[in-house]
């Protein structure tokens, strides 16, 4: 009856996914996985108790039989600023000055976890959660689209984890976990561009189009002593299947793979019940054409869709992410954490990023657990802040003009959880 019900759990956080949209803030990955991890900012590779949803799959073995459900709300702020007039010289792209923010401004976005213990010394987990993505939604028509009154992207990215984990040993252990992975785009109010692409037809209005993919995931977990242990995981690239009512816009005839990334990290309980984490993290968003891609030259030099098309120009990204969890209070448990990263987006790329500003660089994240009864089952709650920062450069389609544009965002979190 429990599998039952969680499988009609699964099915339903999947409809909540596919009718929602997302931001996030590691780039446009999210900033930690499940309300445990939310509350540390992402922190805790080597602190297992947050490891179900996305976290390191060599440490769902020490959980035992647990199951796990989340929601996560999220208000993603976004917007933009052109300062100076357009020169009006043929052959400039100048925008119309002024400061324009996105709508769309409220989100939520499900997750569910199972780990089922096959022996005392290996586990079997699924996962469903939403990998990040981004979205913005301007009211007007920044880029001169006759067709479309607004502008803007809408990227969502969906994961189901199966992983299988093992103990080598009392204090080590190792998990393996594939990927599936599915992904669903639109475009809106980019027909300008079509003088630039190699599939005019294939740029904007197309409505949304979906692919699915695969990877997998390794990861370490090593107990050194009682009190302290380190883990490391790498994720590859997950391999899409192709936009092809966008191959006019993406590199690669429309190819939107998501990045590969690895991440280490430490845990240590310096003190009875505090435990404090520390990770380090690359997303290797340059390792992906669409994304990674320079504006310019490549605009004037290839057309959108070919393998050397414009992309987004993101570069990769470093993340530090410090969490604290104190559980010497009873039946409570309390956390925080802080992620600070570097942003993909230099100041060259901010025409197109108008459409997808993850300028984000710093984090900061509260939470807290309280068992319910004495059932061993627990009430999860996590706040996040993503502090606001922005990029501003030079309109490079414009350069006489000396036009610029800023480009800016912050977000904040509230996430509920119960494992039981």
């Amino acid at each position: 009856m429990k599998h039952l019900k969680l499988k009609a759990l699964l099915v339903l956080m999947a409809g909540l996914f596919i009718s929602s949209q997302t931001f996030a803030t590691d780039g446009y990955f999210s900033v930690g996985y499940g309300t445990v991890n939310k509350g540390l900012a992402g922190a805790g590779i080597a602190f297992y108790q947050g490891s179900l949803i996305n976290g390191n799959p060599a440490g769902n073995v020490f959980l035992g039989t647990k199951y796990q459900l989340g929601v996560n709300f999220f208000n993603p702020n976004r917007q933009y600023t052109v300062t100076g007039n357009p020169s009006g010289m043929e052959g400039t792209f100048g925008l119309m000055p002024g400061t324009i923010e996105s709508d769309s401004k409220l989100f939520l976005m499900p997750s569910a976890g199972a780990n089922w213990m096959v022996s005392d010394n290996s586990s079997i987990s699924a996962a469903l959660f939403g990998n990040g993505g981004m979205n913005t939604d301007y009211p007007t028509a920044t880029f001169y689209d006759p067709m479309s009154e607004t502008t803007g992207v809408n990227l969502a990215q969906m994961y189901g984890n199966i992983t299988y984990s093992k103990k080598l040993g009392e204090k080590h252990s190792i998990g393996v976990t594939g990927v599936l992975a599915y992904q669903y785009f639109e475009a809106k109010g980019l027909t300008a561009f079509g003088a630039f692409s190699s599939d005019p037809t294939a740029i904007s209005g197309n409505g949304t189009d979906s692919g699915f993919g695969y990877g997998f995931k390794i990861g370490y977990l090593g107990h050194l002593t009682d009190n302290f242990s380190v883990g490391v995981t790498y994720q590859s690239k997950v391999w899409m299947s192709e936009f092809d009512d966008y191959a006019g816009l993406f590199a690669e005839k429309g190819d939107f793979d998501i990045p590969s990334s690895w991440t280490a990290g430490i845990a240590w309980e310096v003190a009875s019940d505090f435990t404090i984490m520390a990770d380090v993290k690359q997303i290797m968003y340059g390792d992906v054409k669409s994304i990674g891609n320079p504006m310019l030259p490549n605009l004037m030099t290839s057309t959108l869709g070919t393998d050397e098309g414009a992309g987004f120009g993101w570069e990769n990204i470093m993340v530090y992410k410090l969490g604290f969890n104190y559980a010497g209070i009873d039946t409570w448990e309390f956390r925080a954490g802080l992620s600070i990263g570097d942003n993909p987006i230099p100041s060259s790329e901010v025409m197109f990023n108008i459409l997808a500003p993850g300028v984000i660089e710093k984090q900061i994240a509260f939470g807290f657990s309280k068992e319910v009864g004495n059932s061993g089952n627990q009430f999860h709650v996590a706040f996040n802040y993503a502090m606001n920062s922005s990029v501003e450069g030079v309109n490079p389609m414009d350069p006489p003009s000396g036009q610029t544009i800023d480009i800016e965002m912050n977000q904040f979190e509230l996430e509920l959880g119960f494992s039981f």
